[in-house]
């Protein structure tokens, strides 16, 4: 595009003289002049159409000098215009005060057009330069504000009323995320599939940032989908399997655990595909690790088969369930919070209800990183048996 100059001079033949010697470019669209004969008139102008790049002006003109229209040009604050200033040989102090307030260049008169065409053209660089880094911000900002609503609207599709099923006694569930950039690849999820069965799943999406975030909107939606037509969790994550090895693309892939709770018995059932293995907080304090049933992550490899397995759960019995967010947070010597003060931790917290065992827990990640920036999503779901 065309770099726009406006000339204020109140010398008519400085028009004449311009746009003789820069007719080539005028001609080939480089440069676009106009012109204004004192301060006021150039300062309408620039407010009327505000897409100048250039001002050059005389400083000596009647009605606004050049400095005082410099300065309202400065009040603009519009770092892509450039102001280059005129004045006779010899008046080196009015162009000091041109420069300290912030003119880019300066050329004397009589003009040296050569001069004056390499100045022009150093001052269409920087103006190029930063329009550049304007459209790039403002790429940023789009894309920074797209992000947001992709948070926004990745939360909503996560359960967050707690507790969500008040009229129900025999358990208590609480679950929280928060992702390591604007948008994760974790996620929890929990429905009735029924009168008597509760489902709950806690998965994470290899890869970070949006082509994550897609994968993890996919995968709940296929996950639940087939979880609520009441498949056992084997024949669930086979299904899921298989849809998204045709859904996944640059090899992504998610490990996932899905457990259902008979609420009058206290039985889960359930399948691990590749995820950590649950925490087992037992009524008395005692903890472990649930068993694995020793399956493949979903996505990568299609007609696999699953397994499950069973515990049964005592009133007073919770499953912590976790993605690696949590072990692998690092503190600021770059060492992981680890599996072990992750049992240590709920081992103390024996007895907490669900949501306090999750604040807690959270709690002590934060204080273990001391500040260092997360890597990772963090994802925590906790379920507690009470008894029928």
């Amino acid at each position: 595009m065309a770099i726009k100059i406006l000339s204020v001079d109140d010398e008519q033949d400085l028009e004449i003289l311009l746009t003789q010697y820069f007719r080539r470019k005028i001609k080939r669209g480089e440069y676009e002049f106009s012109f204004a004969h004192n301060g006021v008139e150039a300062l309408e102008m620039i407010l009327a159409n505000p897409d100048f790049d250039i001002i050059l002006s005389d400083i000596n003109m009647p009605e606004m000098d050049g400095l005082t229209l410099l300065t309202k040009i400065n009040e603009l604050r519009n770092p892509a215009l450039k102001c280059i200033m005129v004045s006779a040989y010899g008046d080196m102090e009015n162009i000091r005060i041109a420069m300290n307030r912030g003119a880019f260049d300066f050329t004397t008169k009589p003009i040296n057009l050569e001069d004056m065409e390499l100045t022009i053209e150093k001052a269409a660089e920087q103006i190029r330069f930063i329009k550049q880094a304007q459209r790039e911000h403002s790429q940023l900002k789009s894309i920074q504000s797209d992000l947001h609503v992709a948070r926004e609207i990745q939360e909503t599709i996560l359960p967050k009323n707690f507790p969500p099923f008040p009229e129900l006694k025999s358990f208590d569930i609480y679950a929280f995320m928060k992702a390591a950039k604007y948008i994760g690849g974790d996620f929890y999820d929990f429905f009735m599939i029924d009168n008597d069965r509760l489902g709950f799943v806690i998965a994470d999406v290899s890869g970070k940032g949006v082509p994550a975030a897609i994968f993890m909107a996919i995968s709940r939606t296929v996950v639940r989908a087939i979880a609520l037509t009441g498949n056992s969790p084997a024949a669930c994550m086979k299904r899921a399997n298989n849809l998204l090895c045709q859904e996944s693309v640059n090899d992504m892939f998610v490990t996932v655990f899905y457990g259902i709770l008979q609420i009058h018995t206290g039985i889960v059932t359930y399948s691990n595909a590749g995820h950590n293995p649950p925490v087992y907080i037992q009524r008395d304090e005692h903890v472990s690790v649930l068993p694995l049933t020793n399956d493949l992550v979903l996505g990568a490899i299609k007609d696999k088969e699953y397994h499950e397995k069973e515990v049964q759960l005592q009133p007073g019995d919770t499953l912590f369930l976790y993605t690696d967010g949590i072990t692998e947070a690092m503190n600021k010597e770059n060492k992981p919070y680890t599996e072990n003060k992750l049992l240590k931790e709920c081992t103390n917290l024996a007895g907490s209800s669900p949501d306090e065992l999750v604040k807690k827990i959270n709690e002590s990640v934060a204080e273990f990183s001391g500040g260092a920036m997360q890597s990772d999503d963090i994802t925590i779901l906790a379920v507690r048996y009470n008894g029928d």
